[in-house]
């Protein structure tokens, strides 16, 4: 569930942050009362900036759209409205304008068609490293997807946190070690010339990965 809300009140204590949320024309407690685990309900904040979408992100959709336009063969305004479409249908997000919404959301909606283009398995003319606008979320699907997270083929993962010599990696709990995914030849390099020095060539890094 998501509801526009409005935060009315902010008090800082020693444990964290409370605040005191408004949602308006909603009546909600009977919808979310029944998540409540012991006197507490997870929810997700999301705070608008109000700053409106920059020139570089508008730049970054559109060539993305045209991308995806030219490799399914669809005319590019036909695609952006599908996209569009299919980001509100997904995550419940009102229609927008890409002339003036948040960088926020302009933040979200480059995500959204960077894990289409990794789902789909769709090139690009430029890197999807260079398209993103949130770095850990383009690594982290790359993982999910498989994709090299530099040049976009096919991946294995690479472990950024070395586990060990002589422990089993076939047994082995890695949750909380850092990945990356990578083709063979980057997988090599990254060998080769050690993590710190492939992080600072590549502008990569190893994320945490757990599926949603």
């Amino acid at each position: 569930m998501q509801y526009f809300s409005q935060i009315r009140g902010i008090k800082e204590t020693e444990e964290g942050t409370d605040l005191m949320l408004h949602i308006p024309g909603e009546k909600v407690q009977g919808k979310i009362i029944k998540y409540r685990n012991d006197n507490t309900i997870n929810a997700e904040l999301r705070i608008d900036d109000n700053r409106i979408i920059t020139v570089e992100q508008r730049k970054k959709i559109f060539a993305t759209i045209k991308d995806i336009a030219m490799f399914t063969g669809d005319h590019p305004e036909d695609m952006r409205a599908f996209l569009l479409y299919d980001y509100c249908i997904t995550t419940g997000e009102l229609p927008f304008s890409l002339s003036n919404c948040s960088i926020s959301k302009a933040r979200d909606y480059i995500t959204f068609i960077i894990d289409f283009i990794l789902k789909h398995d769709i090139p690009l003319s430029d890197a999807a490293l260079k398209r993103t606008d949130d770095i850990d979320r383009y690594l982290w699907g790359c993982i999910k997807y498989k994709k090299c997270c530099i040049c976009g083929k096919s991946g294995e993962t690479h472990h950024w946190d070395a586990i060990g010599a002589g422990r089993d990696r076939r047994t082995i709990d890695d949750r909380d070690n850092r990945k990356v995914q990578l083709c063979r030849e980057h997988h090599q390099i990254a060998h080769a010339i050690g993590r710190d020095t492939f992080e600072e060539k590549y502008h990569v890094y190893g994320v945490l990965y757990e599926e949603e």
